[in-house]
């Protein structure tokens, strides 16, 4: 794995956005106990891929809010810090590596 520049965001994410993603990781973590369930059940194969594509957006939707974040805490505050080239390279690897 490559070294990232922080190991920590530059701006802590607020109670409320804490709480908000974890609700949406623990729905998705329902959501894969679900399909583990249906694959036991024997259920139908289409209805556990359209649970799997289902659980891919949820997590992409998980990525993109934390992505989004990034940019304005992070990036941002590197850019006024005159890092903002280096931050960049650094979100572009992780970016490259999401959308695979």
């Amino acid at each position: 794995m490559d070294k990232f520049l922080h190991d920590h965001p530059s701006q802590p994410r607020t109670k409320n956005e804490k709480q908000a993603v974890i609700n949406r990781l623990k729905r998705i973590e329902g959501q894969v106990r679900g399909i583990q369930k249906m694959v036991e059940d024997d259920r139908y194969c289409i209805d556990i891929l359209v649970q799997i594509s289902a659980i891919q957006s949820a997590l992409k939707n998980v990525g993109f809010n934390i992505t989004e974040r990034h940019i304005n805490h992070c990036v941002r505050d590197a850019i006024k810090q005159g890092e903002g080239k280096e931050t960049i390279e650094e979100l572009m690897s992780v970016l490259k590596q999401f959308s695979k």
